[in-house]
Parts: structure tokens; sequence; C-alpha cells
């Protein structure tokens, strides 16, 4: 609330009024800009990126744990310690512990599917789609190791709703490639049942060549493992060649 005070001087009256505002509050009208702790800088952080910054990391810590022990072995407060909060603040993140196993599961599943889609992306030579994606495996599978050593251990055995997941993911990978598959000039007369057995065969090969790569001991067990699984890929597709499928059957 603001008060007209009238100013006049000892020796005149004045014509007219000077309006001034006055606060009955002590402030002005500006001083909600200028109180401290009211502005803030653009370098500084918002509540959601704070936010962000946290899940990050409880997810790393979880992580870091799984390295040693297995999911359903690990308590919230070893992860809440790790990350650097109070077991309370975990709830305003995730819902539970196995929420935070589904998003681990859907980080180390999502860029595997994106860059085997590259991989196969426009390519319709069968040689150059199994070597990018024996590449592709192997690159993330020696980046991602936090992530494949939990999705190896958890695949079977462990907490039942990420099995479940996992399971779910292998068989979203296995019927992408399959339709993928289907555009091989040398695969569009075959049925829809046994593009699916094939896509299997291919990823159940890279479930096992992943699985040996995280084992690995050193670069040169890697490039072997990789030099291996090229020929086991080539290998299968040899065997498409002699296969007679039955697109009614």
């Amino acid at each position: 609330m603001y008060t007209l005070v009238a100013m006049s001087a000892r020796s005149q009256v004045i014509s007219r009024y000077v309006l001034a505002f006055t606060p009955v509050n002590g402030r002005t009208p500006n001083a909600h800009r200028e109180r401290p702790g009211r502005s803030r800088s653009r370098d500084t952080p918002s509540r959601e990126e704070r936010k962000e910054v946290t899940r990050r990391a409880i997810v790393g810590a979880a992580l870091k744990l799984l390295a040693e022990t297995s999911f359903s072995g690990l308590s919230l407060r070893e992860v809440t310690r790790a990350a650097g909060i109070v077991p309370a603040g975990f709830y305003r993140h995730f819902e539970s512990m196995e929420a935070l196993g589904l998003v681990l599961i859907d980080e180390s599943f999502r860029s595997l599917r994106e860059t085997l889609r590259a991989a196969r992306a426009g390519r319709l030579d069968t040689t150059r789609v199994i070597d990018s994606t024996v590449e592709i495996l192997t690159a993330s599978v020696t980046q991602q190791q936090e992530h494949w050593r939990f999705i190896t251990r958890e695949r079977s055995s462990g907490v039942t709703v990420l099995r479940y997941a996992i399971r779910t993911e292998i068989r979203l990978i296995t019927s992408e490639l399959a339709t993928d598959l289907a555009r091989l000039p040398e695969l569009r007369g075959w049925s829809t049942e046994d593009l699916n057995i094939l896509a299997s065969l291919f990823v159940n090969s890279m479930i096992i060549i992943a699985e040996a790569i995280e084992d690995a001991a050193d670069a040169s067990a890697v490039e072997e493992i990789t030099r291996t699984a090229t020929k086991q890929l080539r290998m299968i597709v040899l065997g498409v060649a002699g296969w007679r499928s039955d697109p009614g059957g």
C-alpha cells in the first residue's frame, strides 16, 4: 500500500503536487526484484537440472555397486550412500528399486538398438551387415561394461521383473531384425516364422558374443572373439542359402 504526500515550501505555496510513492511497509515497488536470493544467475542450474544430476548419480552408483553384487543383493541404503543422498531422497526419482533396475535395462538396450538399426540401414549386402553389426556390438560392450555386466547376470537369475524386461528387450531386437531381414533379396520369399527363427539365431549368437567380450581379459582376447563371432554369423548365412522356406507354412 502506498500513500500520496503533498510537498510544500516555507515561503510559497507550491502550485502543484509532487507525487512521491512512500511505501508504508518500507519497501519500494521494485523491492521484489532486488531481494537477495530471488535472482538467479544464468549459470545456476534449475531445479529440473539439479534433479537430473541426482538421478544420474543414483544410476551411476547402482551400476558401480552391481559390478560386485547381484541386483537382488543391492540395498537402497547402499545406493543412496554411494550417490551421496539420504535414503528418503531416492523416492523423489524412483518409485522402487525395481523401477531403478528397469531404467538400467532400458538404458543398456536403447543405445544398442539404435546403433544396430544404423548398422542395417540401407544395407542389403549380408556380409557388410554382419561386419558392421559385430563391430558395433563389440564397441557397445567395451564402452558399457557396467551395463552389460548387469544384463549378463540378471538375464538368467535374480529379480523376476528384471528377467522379464530383459527378455522383452531381446524379443524387440529380434523382431526388428526379422523385419529388416525380410528386405534382403534372397529372403523376400521367406515366411514370417522362418524370418523370426533366423533373427533369433543371430540375436542369440550376439548375446553369447557380448558375454564373451564382457569376460575378455584384454584387447587381444576381444579381437579374437570378434574374429570368431564374424565367422559364426557368416556360417549362419551360408546355412540360409540352402534353406527353402515355405511362405504358407
